[in-house]
């Protein structure tokens, strides 16, 4: 008989309905049975994509005998970390805290009143690899609460106490020396030779395995190579980005990456493919292009647009979470080929796709092959291009892996973001038409009435009269990817979407502004109290909701001249940048918003009519480069603007003109796009 996470609108939850355990969802349902039946909570927090999650799901959540002892002594809690990122935040750190690493599925003991008192993250079933088993591990935390209760709570209470000093502590960790507020370009080089000293040169990326894509990394690089093309800086680009797009975390056949690789090499990923990872991955190999103009770059970034149109996409507009690593049961099958497979598929080509993906009679992967360009930098043969449409379709015959249909807010924004960006570079009015569709989504289907944003939508959720199918007050991270999304618009389609980024900006600044202390909450002021509050200040697999409300904010401060957004981000931004310079490869998103407190914005105004080509020719040159802390704005000539860079402009001579100005303080207006070049070129010069 299914549990109670049957009526949970996650598909996380869902997969473990018909667990044997009786799961209660995250709620006041769970805590009270715990009060009352004087049993402490065991807390399994995971998400559907999660290779680990499942293997201890079919080892242990399914075992009747352990479910029994789980039922008899625990309170048992699931959470969908994805859904619930602030429980998850919270309980991360208690974990590593206690165990000095952590990643999931993460496994926590609580106290009713949610104070964790021991966790970990896998348990096997039996003690193995000198991992204790999970039934051992039951057993022990029943003794430690019927006989030495008062050492688990007070273990819980010390780590608490700890957990709400460094998140009160945090965001004044390094603060500017000397009343100075520390914002200078040397911070960027800081931070640019940290992340050299962490490169691999001749794998790419930075750090040993496992091995995660730092596209953030990766895209202050371009950044800094925009306003120096040091040889060291764009061999850590590269490199990277084409060892990525040649190993085995990139999808040749069907596009998108997967989530880390477990080897040096590129070659054997986790298979599972998170939508927030196409966003950030796209957004660098796009703006690597744009820097250098490489094909190899280009072609990523549509396969992987083209993958998440395809096998992401909800009718209305939304986007996907994930697709899981396993299919029947079996991490990988849907990817991987073995060399006969090839012979019948791609028949006469089947020697050059054997030969460019390294394809042999045993495999490199549990016998069967993940397809690799050995030669990372070669272009694809005229054959490989013939068979991969055969592959893909073959392909599709395959039982695929399970989808993780719930729409998030935040992950859509960050990916609606790159999917605008990459659709005027490109000329891709498909791609802006998809873009749109995403944002009106996410304004009317993330929306309650009241005009509170929401976390999670799921098409199977049943409808509520006030929020319709989407759940969970939306947090920082999410208020603030809708900014910068909202504010991407405003610079690429439409101006007036400046008014709707206000609107957010104003709630992110009521809702998460910390009154006593630099940074921004991930909870709303409204929501649930936790035993701890937390601040997502660091740049984990998504940038931080910090991260986010600074940059968004500094950009929504160039386009309208308001001072308030521009204190609230320094306010946020001055104290961490110390420890962004010395720590770039953790703090890399928020790197965009030193960058934007350092420099004064270029800000670029193009005004002309929206049909004239010789406007359009003017925006290429504004949208086909990189200009880093810049903010531009089309629009014609005459309407009221809701920038203050649209004040007094007009054509010139009856020509479109492009403005390029810093502080709304304006060059000579230019007509042609080698001038505007010229004047964008001498305003960077200006920075080095």
């Amino acid at each position: 008989m299914p549990n109670r996470l049957a009526h949970e609108p996650s598909p996380y939850l869902r997969q473990h309905a018909d667990n044997p355990v009786d799961w209660y969802p995250w709620g006041d349902e769970a805590f009270a049975a715990a009060k009352a039946g004087d049993r402490p909570i065991l807390l399994s927090i995971g998400y559907s994509a999660c290779h680990w999650c499942h293997v201890m799901a079919h080892e242990s959540f399914e075992d009747p005998a352990i479910a029994a002892v789980m039922n008899d002594r625990f309170v048992n809690v699931k959470v969908d970390r994805e859904e619930r990122p602030d429980v998850d935040a919270i309980y991360m750190d208690a974990t590593q805290a206690m165990t000095g690493r952590g990643g999931w599925p993460m496994t926590v003991f609580l106290t009713p009143d949610g104070a964790p008192f021991y966790a970990g993250t896998y348990f096997p079933k039996a003690d193995a690899h000198g991992m204790p088993g999970f039934r051992r591990v039951l057993d022990a935390m029943d003794q430690v609460w019927r006989e030495r209760r008062d050492d688990a709570i007070q273990q819980a209470d010390n780590l608490v106490g700890h957990m709400r000093q460094v998140a009160g502590l945090a965001a004044s960790v390094g603060g500017p020396p000397d009343g100075d507020d520390g914002l200078t370009p040397a911070l960027l080089e800081t931070a640019r030779l940290g992340m050299k000293a962490r490169f691999d040169p001749r794998l790419g990326g930075f750090g040993p395995a496992p091995k995660f894509p730092q596209a953030m990394t990766i895209d202050f690089l371009v950044r800094a190579a925009a306003l120096d093309p040091a040889v060291d800086t764009l061999e850590m680009i590269t490199t990277s980005l084409d060892a990525m797009a040649a190993g085995g975390i990139y999808d040749h056949v069907g596009g998108g990456f997967a989530r880390y690789s477990t080897d040096a090499i590129w070659l054997v990923p986790h298979f599972e493919k998170m939508l927030y990872d196409q966003a950030l991955l796209t957004r660098a190999y796009l703006h690597a292009h744009l820097l250098l103009d490489e094909p190899r770059y280009r072609t990523v970034v549509e396969e992987v647009i083209a993958y998440v149109l395809h096998d992401l996409h909800h009718p209305d507009g939304g986007f996907y979470s994930a697709e899981d690593a396993d299919s029947e049961g079996v991490e990988g099958r849907f990817y991987v080929w073995s060399r006969a497979e090839i012979d019948a598929v791609c028949g006469d080509d089947a020697d050059a796709v054997i030969a460019f993906f390294g394809v042999t009679d045993g495999g490199n992967f549990e016998g069967a092959n993940i397809l690799f360009a050995v030669d990372r930098t070669a272009s694809r043969p005229a054959a490989v291009i013939r068979a991969l449409p055969k592959l893909f379709a073959a392909r599709e015959q395959r039982v695929r892996p399970g989808l993780d249909d719930k729409v998030l807010l935040g992950w859509n924004a960050l990916f609606c973001r790159v999917l605008l960006e990459a659709a005027v570079a490109f000329d891709r009015t498909d791609w802006l038409e998809a873009a749109r569709a995403n944002l009106r989504f996410l304004l009317v289907s993330l929306r309650r009435r009241d005009g509170r944003l929401l976390r999670a939508w799921q098409a199977e959720t049943p409808e509520d009269p006030d929020t319709g199918r989407a759940r969970h007050l939306a947090y920082s991270e999410d208020y603030g990817a809708l900014l910068e999304l909202l504010v991407t618009f405003a610079e690429l389609d439409e101006p007036a979407r400046l008014t709707d980024a206000r609107l957010v900006a104003d709630e992110l600044l009521r809702l998460f502004a910390d009154p006593g202390a630099p940074g921004f909450f991930t909870t709303g002021s409204d929501a649930e109290a936790l035993v701890v509050r937390p601040k997502d200040l660091e740049d984990n697999a998504v940038p931080a909701g910090n991260s986010l409300a600074v940059t968004g904010l500094l950009r929504l401060a160039a386009l309208t001249g308001d001072t308030r957004y521009e204190a609230a981000a320094l306010a946020s931004l001055t104290p961490l940048a110390p420890v962004a310079g010395e720590h770039g490869v953790g703090f890399a998103y928020l790197l965009d918003g030193v960058e934007r407190a350092v420099y004064a914005p270029i800000e670029i105004a193009i005004v002309g009519g929206a049909g004239d080509e010789r406007t359009r020719a003017l925006r290429r040159e504004v949208t086909r480069r990189i200009i880093p802390a810049s903010v531009s704005v089309t629009a014609a000539a005459g309407g009221p603007g809701p920038t203050p860079l649209l004040e007094g402009r007009s054509e010139v001579d009856g020509a479109p003109a492009a403005y390029v100005c810093e502080r709304f303080a304006c060059r000579r207006p230019v007509t042609t796009p080698a001038d505007l070049r010229a004047e964008i070129d001498a305003a960077l010069a200006a920075r080095r």
